[in-house]
């Protein structure tokens, strides 16, 4: 018997030091999107009539250990073991290699692109235009691209074809061959910012030249400059988005939801408690996320009811629904407010709900 607890205690001693190659994810904060975080409200809309809302439209969230953090074997085991927690191999949450920082910040550069594409959608559902363009959305380190164009340049045109979409950029510049110069038609980002602060329209641009260099693609080498595109929007009032220390693009159906029952009459809700998740672009369509197992059990926890959940996540999270908790399916902002009004209206029979396959 000493024989055999010595050895156990050293299998513990062992299993604590020795670090294993995965990542923890946890239920994380839920916030209601038409309430108040840190003593100010989420959604701040001026210029535009609003109305009072009831209920709750929470966005969901995931906490995961960071990216330097190395769990040991008793940790994995015990999170393995534990119903709320989730371990995953380090590479899922922190592919290639990524820092803490690098995350980090792209997190943040969704989280920020999620909050323009809610409110465009919010706006496009209700009639109201909001005009857009195409910009540089980043400038990668050491590229042909550096020094030439910057964050915030709207694109006008590639080699004089007019860009409407951001793969339109990628398109024209792949048409090259790798060395070839490709020329941009921009509207610097400082002027095209003094512009918008005037509430006009930038009419200056000029033509930036660069030569183009291979992908590090394996097999067949594409032309590319080192950027990425985006989209930019201007709206006819100010739509102000207040939560920090939140990244990632999957509180943009949520966020979209909470903007246009601000500016509708009535309660999409009606006083119900219900959370939900899901990315969004301009156009309403609601794609899938991460984490979803843990932001059911977040939800439930906080007092939700029903769960608006992306239509590619409900399998996986219809395997172990929280006890009281309603899944329902929704693929766009239009699925969304339907199943709030049956909620809002008690025909919950009618709910398209998410089922295990």
């Amino acid at each position: 018997m000493l024989a055999s607890t010595l050895m156990l205690i050293a299998l513990l001693c062992a299993g604590a030091l020795i670090p294993v190659p995965y990542a923890e994810m946890s239920p994380g904060p839920t916030v209601n999107t038409l309430g108040e975080h840190d003593g100010e409200p989420v959604l701040q809309i001026s210029g535009r009539k609003t109305y009072p809302t009831t209920g709750n439209l929470n966005m969901t969230t995931v906490r995961v250990t960071s990216a330097d953090y190395r769990m040991n074997l008793v940790e994995a085991v015990y999170g393995w073991l534990a119903h709320d927690n989730k371990v995953v191999p380090h590479d899922t949450l922190y592919p290639d290699g990524k820092t803490e920082e690098e995350s980090t910040q792209e997190n943040a550069e969704e989280f920020s692109q999620s909050q323009e594409s809610a409110k465009v959608a919010a706006l496009k559902e209700l009639g109201i235009p909001a005009k857009s363009w195409v910009i540089v959305s980043t400038v990668v380190k050491g590229s042909p691209a550096e020094g030439r164009l910057h964050a915030g340049d709207v694109i006008k045109s590639v080699d004089g074809t007019a860009v409407k979409e951001p793969s339109d950029v990628a398109e024209l510049v792949t048409k090259h061959k790798p060395g070839e110069k490709v020329v941009f038609t921009i509207v610097p980002a400082k002027e095209q910012a003094a512009a918008e602060k005037e509430n006009k329209t930038a009419t200056r641009t000029q033509n930036v030249t660069i030569t183009t260099a291979a992908s590090d693609d394996t097999g067949a080498k594409r032309a590319i400059v080192g950027i990425s595109a985006g989209t930019d929007h201007t709206f006819p009032f100010t739509i102000d988005i207040k939560l920090a220390d939140v990244g990632g693009p999957s509180a943009g159906l949520m966020f979209a939801l909470g903007i246009y029952d601000k500016l509708t009459p009535g309660s999409l809700t009606g006083g119900t408690f219900v959370a939900g998740t899901g990315t969004i672009d301009d156009n309403g369509k609601v794609g899938p996320i991460g984490g979803i197992e843990m932001k059911t059990v977040g939800a439930r926890d906080k007092g939700a009811r029903y769960f608006l959940t992306p239509a590619d996540n409900c399998a996986a999270a219809a395997k172990d629904t929280p006890s009281g908790l309603t899944l329902v399916k929704v693929d766009t902002i239009d699925d969304a407010l339907k199943a709030l009004k049956d909620i809002r209206g008690g025909a919950t029979a009618d709910l398209p709900t998410c089922k295990a396959s």
